[in-house]
C-alpha cells in the first residue's frame, strides 16, 4: 500500500507556463454548427459537459495567460482570477471581429489543492506520481471557478467547490495509472471520468465540477445573461448525451 506519510510533492504549485484555456464564444441565439478548429487547443471534456446541455459554441477563443499562482494565493482565488482573465483575454480577442461582439465568451479553470497546497497539472510522470500519492486515502476539493463576460463590460462569474476522498492506492495501482496516461495535463493528475473513478470513495457536490465544468451553475449563468438555453433542447440534433 502507497502511504502518505513522508510523501512531499515536487511541484506544489503550477509551473510558471503560458496555457491556451478554454475559452468559448456564445452567438445569442444557439446554433448546430461545430467549434471552429482547432479543437486541440480546447478542453475536450469541458466541450463535451457544454454539449451535454446542448450549447454548441461558435467559435474556440484561445486565452493564452501565465497560470502560475501568485504568493499566498489560496486555490480558491487561482481558480476564480485564471476564470476571470481568460473570460477578459477572449472578450478582447472576440471584441476585434465585428460578428462576435455580441455574443458571450465562457471561460473556466479548474484547480485542485489538498488543504492550501495547489497541486499542478500533471505533465510528468514524476508530477502525476507525486500527486497520486498525496491523495492516496485522503480528501481534497476541486474548485471550478466559470466566468461569462457579456458586451457592455458585464461580467458574472461563479465557484463551485466539490470535495473528493480518495482510497488509500496500492503501489500496483499507482503504477498501473501512470502507465495509461490518462494523467497527463489533468490538474491534480488524475480525470475522474476515466479508470481514476476507481479510487473514489466519497464525492461531495457536483461531478460536473471535478470533470472541469459545474452544469448547474453554467446553465444559471448563461439564463441569466438571457442566452436562450432551452432554444437548444428543441433541437434533438443539438443535443450530446
Amino acid at each position: 500500500m502507497s502511504g502518505n506519510t513522508g510523501c512531499s510533492l515536487a511541484h506544489s504549485t503550477r509551473r510558471r507556463e503560458f496555457f491556451q484555456g478554454p475559452t468559448w464564444l456564445l452567438n445569442e441565439q444557439p446554433k448546430c454548427s461545430k467549434l471552429s478548429k482547432p479543437l486541440t487547443s480546447a478542453s475536450p471534456r469541458r466541450l463535451a459537459l457544454l454539449q451535454q446541455i446542448g450549447v454548441d459554441p461558435d467559435t474556440l477563443l484561445p486565452a493564452d495567460i501565465d497560470e502560475t499562482p501568485r504568493r499566498g494565493e489560496t486555490p480558491r482565488a487561482l481558480a476564480q482570477r485564471l476564470a476571470r482573465t481568460k473570460a477578459e483575454v477572449a472578450r478582447r480577442a472576440a471584441d476585434r471581429v465585428e460578428e462576435n461582439v455580441d455574443g458571450l465568451v465562457l471561460a473556466a479553470d479548474t484547480v485542485v489543492a489538498v488543504g492550501r497546497r495547489i497541486l499542478p497539472k500533471a505533465e510528468t510522470f514524476e508530477e502525476a506520481e507525486a500527486c497520486l500519492q498525496l491523495l492516496s486515502g485522503r480528501g481534497h476539493r476541486v474548485y471550478t471557478a466559470v466566468c461569462v463576460s457579456a458586451p457592455r463590460d458585464v461580467i458574472r462569474q461563479r465557484l463551485v467547490e466539490t470535495r473528493v476522498r480518495f482510497k488509500r492506492l496500492s503501489r500496483a495501482e499507482i503504477a498501473a495509472y501512470l502507465e495509461s496516461g490518462e494523467w497527463r495535463g489533468k490538474a491534480g493528475g488524475y480525470a475522474i471520468q476515466g479508470l481514476a473513478a476507481a479510487f473514489v470513495v466519497k464525492l461531495t457536490g457536483s461531478y460536473a465540477n471535478v470533470v472541469g465544468l459545474p452544469l448547474h451553475e453554467t446553465a444559471n449563468l448563461l439564463a441569466g445573461l438571457k442566452y436562450p438555453l432551452l432554444d437548444g433542447w428543441r433541437d434533438p440534433a443539438s443535443i450530446r448525451p
